[in-house]
């Protein structure tokens, strides 16, 4: 089965079936491949930084690559809650205020070093971002699975929701055949 793209279409199964905005997220789940990672510091206060993402759609997770000696990094070993914003292109619309976005509360799961997991998780990044196979050979880089526990969808003015964890889940898991997002 090959992964999935940003130009396929998201298609109903009778167990899930898509809403406009279920689409949408989606859609825009697969079109972008970076996202805005929040987390805490030691003294509490939060900390922003830039991640490349894949989706397993098998487990249902965000996979990140990422270095030890990043801050980020201790601040999830420490406290694994985090949050994800993924958004929209500024490019794609005509009101900066009305731009697509979802926030993600999720918590980090760590796979063992050489475990079948961390197969899993490195298969799926790298079938997204290959330029990375370079940085899995570096001692420092680990693979993070981000667990989605509930996401605030924002499709524009008037058209925002809460998703729970199951429904989430549902979601990126609605095409089971899929084992990444490309």
């Amino acid at each position: 089965m090959a992964p999935l793209t940003s130009s396929d279409a998201f298609s109903a199964t009778p167990s899930l079936p898509l809403s406009r905005l279920d689409g949408e997220l989606l859609t825009m789940l697969c079109a972008r491949s970076t996202a805005a990672l929040g987390t805490l510091t030691d003294s509490g206060e939060v900390s922003l930084s830039m991640v490349p993402y894949a989706i397993d759609t098998a487990s249902g997770t965000f996979v990140i690559l990422i270095s030890g000696l990043a801050a980020h990094t201790r601040q999830l070993q420490a406290h694994p809650r985090a949050s994800l914003l993924v958004c929209d292109s500024e490019d794609q619309a005509d009101n900066v205020h009305a731009l697509a976005r979802v926030s993600l509360d999720v918590e980090a799961d760590w796979p063992i070093v050489d475990s079948e997991d961390a197969q899993a998780a490195s298969a799926t990044y790298l079938a997204r971002h290959p330029a990375a196979e370079l940085l899995t050979q570096l001692p420092d880089f680990r693979w993070v699975r981000l667990r989605p526990l509930q996401a605030r969808h924002v499709a524009g003015f008037g058209a925002a929701r809460t998703l729970d964890q199951s429904r989430l889940s549902a979601l990126i898991q609605n095409n089971p055949d899929q084992r990444r997002w490309i």
